[in-house]
């Protein structure tokens, strides 16, 4: 049975079949699909854009979507309606993506490349204040003194949504590790509201939809406090989320101990995933309806894992009832 036919009410036509890549359900869920692609088509598409630096793509935001189109027509163009319609779609929204060949540190550029191409084919990223650019790297060591958990290993990263401090809407994150030594542990967590037990528990709950005020640490270079619900509705009146425990600042007793109880309700699902995923690979969720966070790792004094983070829109199709983007 193909995946395609999951998908009742297309955001734009499916193709009758697919080229370039292959679909299939993932191992850890139905709701995760596993994108592969060829080793053939990501050669060709490396050669296609070996032209542009990196740095071009920062510097041209029209260049994203270029590279985007390029991966698209050596796919001969199936897998723009594939990604557009399976982000957005409720039973899914979420994709690991693996270009055959694509798998060393040395090919981190190239990595950045084909994953900006993926997600200019649905979406466009957001402008990222940590690093200043569209997209992030960051390295996780053995020690750490940051001002939030993103790069604290030994702990697990609570499940949660991104985007919650900035005015921007986020509707997807992609994930992306580039390079990991001496790691054990700190795989992906991810979980799909649909399959949180206790969610009517808390969306039905008269907090729910208050509105909190959200503030980000200095690292974060938001200087901006952001006030909205934890709970919303999609375009269709399901349940989304935007939340994050270190970023909430809830104004009473009230509110701090419903907040705690929800993240306790999270943390204890057992419809929690846990990904491990290959360096070249890399997660893409529609951030309303999956959370996502992150495994403990194993002490090693060599200790390094790094990743690459983009987060944006999308321009073809909506989760959201009301997107501030346009």
């Amino acid at each position: 049975m193909t995946v395609l036919t999951r998908i009742p009410d297309t955001a734009m036509p499916l193709p009758a079949d697919i080229q370039g890549f292959t679909l299939a359900p993932s191992a850890h869920s139905p709701r995760l699909l596993e994108m592969t692609f060829s080793r053939e088509v990501v050669e060709a598409f490396l050669e296609a854009v070996a032209e542009w630096p990196v740095q071009a793509l920062e510097y041209k935001s029209m260049l994203r979507f270029r590279v985007a189109k390029i991966l698209d027509d050596l796919c001969d163009n199936t897998l723009q309606p594939v990604l557009i319609n399976t982000l957005v779609d409720r039973g899914t929204g979420g994709l690991q993506v693996t270009a055959e060949g694509l798998d060393d540190v040395e090919q981190a550029e190239d990595m950045v490349k084909f994953a900006t191409a993926v997600a200019h084919l649905m979406g466009r990223s957001n402008y990222d204040a940590m690093s200043g650019q569209y997209y992030a790297r960051f390295v996780v060591k053995n020690v750490d003194k940051s001002d939030s958990y993103l790069r604290q290993p030994h702990r697990v990263m609570e499940l949660h949504n991104d985007g919650t401090f900035v005015e921007q809407d986020t509707d997807y994150v992609l994930m992306m590790k580039i390079d990991e030594q001496n790691m054990e542990g700190g795989n992906s967590l991810l979980l799909h509201l649909d399959d949180w037990e206790e969610l009517e528990r808390f969306y039905r709950h008269p907090l729910a939809r208050r509105e909190m005020r959200w503030a980000a640490p200095p690292s974060k270079n938001v200087g901006k406090d952001i006030y909205h619900a934890v709970f919303d509705v999609d375009a269709s009146g399901l349940p989304i989320m935007s939340y994050i425990d270190q970023f909430v600042q809830p104004k009473d007793f009230e509110e701090g101990n419903w907040l705690t109880d929800l993240s306790e309700s999270l943390e204890n699902s057992p419809a929690i995933l846990s990904v491990p995923n290959p360096v070249g690979s890399f997660l893409l969720i529609n951030n309303h309806f999956w959370l996502h966070g992150r495994d403990r790792f194993q002490s090693h004094p060599d200790l390094r894992r790094e990743l690459m983070r983009q987060r944006g829109y999308f321009t073809h199709a909506k989760t959201l009832r009301n997107p501030r983007q346009v």
